[in-house]
């Protein structure tokens, strides 16, 4: 290298191999999370961005929320890789666990172990609380929440199912709807668009403490047997791109959440760690009703 000295060589040397680095260090990718709409929009924005802020803050990587149209989209967006975490109902959890191999149910909330569906009608079809199934819904129109909701589609079903043999939903009922979301269920059940439908309970309890559930015009007239239902559900590729362990440590982050801001829009008191095992339960009714292959 003409011109220059042994101290500028040494200096144009360390400069390469300076810049080789630095080039060869790629920026941590943010971890990017979905979560099934449920419920209205806006509560979804301000449940999941008080998550973000909160696990980037306790794993040290961006983290960011993605929301999605539908139940199925939650699924195909984890499925295709776009999102790495995702909170979904126990349905499409399994749905996307069994498109994904590896992926793992992580944690769930207290109340998810033992979830609950309500059966809600209008006032004007005179019915009332029971404690066994309310057989007199037959005839009536009906609205599921989405396609793919546990509470508001999988279980409901089966408990219709087995209250009518040999039937269908739509050979029970004079119409059958799919509202899309557990909210508009109970807007639906609530304007009498529907007389009867069939509702997540902790999205009835947020909603009657909102003041949205008008209890003279609609109401719960049935509470089902308990089934496993929401959770969060990593892929078994996150290790590889955030570092041996991260799964644990993502695990732990969700289960130590105690602040009431984040836990109160989810209607749950806590995480809890759960494995894929608990669900299965929910894979046997998916195929007893054939919505599961």
């Amino acid at each position: 290298m003409p011109g220059l000295g042994r101290v500028g060589r040494f200096a144009l040397v360390w400069w390469a191999l300076a810049l080789g680095t630095a080039a060869q260090e790629k920026p941590v990718p943010p971890l990017v999370f979905t979560g099934i709409p449920d419920q209205d929009e806006n509560r979804l924005v301000e449940r999941f961005g008080k998550v973000a802020t909160y696990l980037e803050a306790k794993l040290g990587v961006p983290v960011r929320y993605i929301p999605v149209k539908s139940y199925p989209a939650a699924v195909t967006a984890f499925t295709n890789g776009q999102v790495q975490l995702a909170w979904f109902g126990g349905f499409t959890g399994v749905q996307a666990r069994r498109a994904v191999p590896g992926s793992q149910a992580i944690t769930q909330g207290a109340e998810d172990a033992a979830f609950k569906t309500y059966l809600i009608a209008n006032s004007a079809t005179g019915l009332k609380p029971r404690k066994d199934f309310p057989k007199a819904i037959a005839e009536k129109t009906f609205t599921f929440g989405a396609r793919a909701s546990t509470s508001g589609r999988l279980m409901p079903e089966y408990f219709i199912r087995q209250a009518f043999p040999g039937k269908n939903p739509e050979q029970v009922f004079a119409r059958v709807g799919f509202s899309g979301d557990h909210s508009r269920t109970i807007q639906l059940v609530q304007s009498g668009a529907f007389a009867v439908g069939a509702v997540d309970y902790s999205v009835w309890d947020l909603d009657t403490k909102a003041g949205k559930v008008d209890p003279k015009t609609v109401s719960v007239i049935w509470e089902s047997p308990t089934f496993p239902d929401y959770q969060w559900t990593v892929r078994g590729d996150v290790d590889r791109t955030y570092g041996p362990g991260f799964t644990e440590k993502l695990k732990d982050a969700l289960v130590g959440v105690t602040d009431p801001a984040i836990l109160e829009p989810f209607g749950r008191s806590k995480f809890l760690p759960v494995t894929n095992a608990a669900y299965e339960p929910l894979v046997e009714v998916g195929r007893s009703t054939g919505l599961l292959d």
